[in-house]
């Protein structure tokens, strides 16, 4: 299996960055590189949402069912604090809002940021829920350099055709994310 290209979106000092053409059935599995993701706002969380569309003509809007779970380990630069723990407080129940990914409490600091993949299973199909998970390091605003595994599903079996990016509060001051197939 290799990766097929597709697109990339360069933020700058955006609330948002969106995908909102390209992802349909050509490909069962879809992967977003995210690369040097730095916010504006000190220890703010980097989140996904998706937009499912219904077969009418409306999407029904970033702000579909979540349920995930996710895992950290992490390690502060002055060797205080190393740390393996859940990551209760970013999980959700059949939740709604932007899915934390990547590093949590990514730092503001110059030489922080965020980086890594989020994978997304089969959004074309009309029979199950999306799956997905992500897998990311960074900086943490403590100080901390920081791995995260976050997985879940989007509890539809609409098709997904549209996907978001932010940060929890304050805009994507730079990073870069390539959309690409898999297959």
């Amino acid at each position: 299996m290799g990766l097929t290209y597709i697109a990339s979106v360069i933020a700058s000092d955006d609330a948002t960055v969106s995908f909102t053409s390209d992802i349909d059935g050509t490909y069962n599995e879809y992967q977003f590189h995210c690369i040097n993701m730095h916010g504006i706002t000190d220890s703010r969380n980097f989140g996904f949402q998706v937009n499912a569309h219904d077969g009418s003509s409306q999407l029904t809007g970033f702000n579909e069912v979540i349920t995930s779970a996710g895992v950290k380990s992490g390690h502060k630069e002055d060797d205080s604090v190393t740390e393996m723990a859940r990551l209760d407080n970013i999980n959700q129940a059949q939740g709604v809002a932007y899915q934390p990914i990547l590093a949590h409490e990514s730092g503001n600091d110059a030489d922080q940021s965020t980086n890594g993949i989020l994978t997304l299973y089969d959004p074309a199909s009309t029979t199950y829920v999306k799956h997905f998970m992500s897998e990311g390091s960074g900086s943490q605003a403590g100080d901390s350099a920081q791995n995260n595994y976050i997985g879940g599903y989007i509890n539809t079996t609409n098709a997904i055709t549209q996907i978001s990016f932010n940060f929890s509060s304050g805009n994507i001051e730079f990073g870069t994310i390539h959309m690409y197939g898999v297959g």
